[in-house]
């Protein structure tokens, strides 16, 4: 399917420079670009690559003034990043979706599946599962006992959704997730060994959430492991027993949340980032990759390092810690100056 550069426009709301003739059927990055495809400048230092690509439009922001000739056509728009992701959605929705019930699919006699929905080879749902209308349940896909999962959700190949958990609305697992496996909980006993606590709660997945490949989401003690509306998790991270994580919050790869910690709403959470148990986070936090949290954290607090402090802190200690050697042999030549001179003033006494 062919769009012309002022349906493009007309539908972004955004404004033509160039021929809005010009015809795209298929996206591209910049620095590739082909005759017939779209694509975008967002980053500043992406821009030597608009001046020679072979794309046939692009997007960019508002604000954007070229300072050499760009044989594309330009559709400017308030935030071009997040006008791709507009238009990208728009062709995605547009593909056509597979629907009904594989033959090798097992689907308990007492769950219920709803209109237009896909269940792939080999997926299984358990008794007294609810899937809503138009969700998309591909191959290997576990779905345990009375689960329920709401509308127009996709779960994709090898996820595992435990008994008893909530999956909400518009939601994307991706492969090889874990929804309400066993929190870590085992006390000792008078010899020193180890007993498992069994775990009684579930997980509360709630509307517009993206959970990436291979990440774990482990079911609560008692009540509910909580994902808030709106949160994106990257792939391979770790959520613990009884974790609440506000809306809108995302965390990128391999970060990892202990049991008990609650994280507030529109936090940014950086790679590899580690949370203690029993901790809160409040709203708006933006945390540095790799950065340990071992207590409270403040709303609005920029963090990073390990342990963590505040980021202008951090900044200027990596200063210094660069400098280390250097003070550590200006340190070395003064003790050894005053130790002279300690020896010099007890001769002369």
């Amino acid at each position: 399917m062919e769009f012309t550069a002022q349906q493009i426009a007309d539908f972004l709301k955004g404004s033509i420079v160039g021929d809005p003739l010009t015809q795209v059927n298929d996206f591209s990055r910049i620095e590739d670009g082909r005759p017939g495809t779209l694509t975008f400048l967002a980053n500043p230092k992406y821009e030597h690559f608009i001046y020679e690509t072979n794309a046939s439009i692009v997007l960019v922001n508002n604000d954007f003034t070229p300072t050499d000739k760009i044989k594309a056509t330009l559709i400017k728009v308030p935030n071009a990043y997040s006008s791709l992701a507009t238009l990208m959605s728009l062709v995605e929705q547009a593909k056509q979706r597979q629907t009904g019930v594989d033959s090798t699919a097992f689907v308990a006699s007492s769950a219920t599946v709803g209109n237009n929905c896909y269940v792939g080879a080999f997926a299984y749902i358990g008794d007294n599962t609810v899937i809503g209308d138009d969700c998309r349940i591909y191959p290997g896909v576990y779905v345990g006992d009375r689960v329920s999962i709401a509308g127009n959700t996709t779960i994709y190949p090898h996820v595992s959704i435990y008994n008893g958990c909530v999956v909400g609305s518009n939601c994307i697992i991706h492969a090889g997730a874990v929804i309400g496996a066993d929190g870590f909980g085992f006390a000792p006993d008078e010899q020193g060994e180890y007993q498992k606590i069994p775990q009684l709660g579930n997980v509360v997945i709630e509307d517009n959430v993206e959970v990436g490949a291979n990440t774990t989401i482990d079911r609560a003690v008692i009540g509910s492991t909580i994902i808030r509306k709106g949160v994106k998790l990257d792939n391979l991270i770790m959520v613990a027993h009884n974790v609440e994580i506000g809306s809108n919050t995302v965390l990128a790869a391999q970060a990892g949340i202990s049991g008990s910690s609650k994280v507030g709403a529109g936090c940014m959470i950086g790679g590899q980032v580690g949370l203690s148990g029993h901790i809160t986070v409040g709203d708006k936090v933006q945390i540095g990759a790799q950065a340990g949290i071992l207590g409270n954290v403040e709303a609005g607090a920029r963090i990073l390092g390990s342990p963590a402090m505040p980021a202008r802190q951090y900044l200027r200690s990596i200063v210094i810690f660069e400098k280390l050697p250097e003070l550590y042999r200006t340190i070395g030549q003064l003790q050894k100056e005053i130790e002279e001179l300690k020896t010099k003033n007890n001769n002369k006494l």
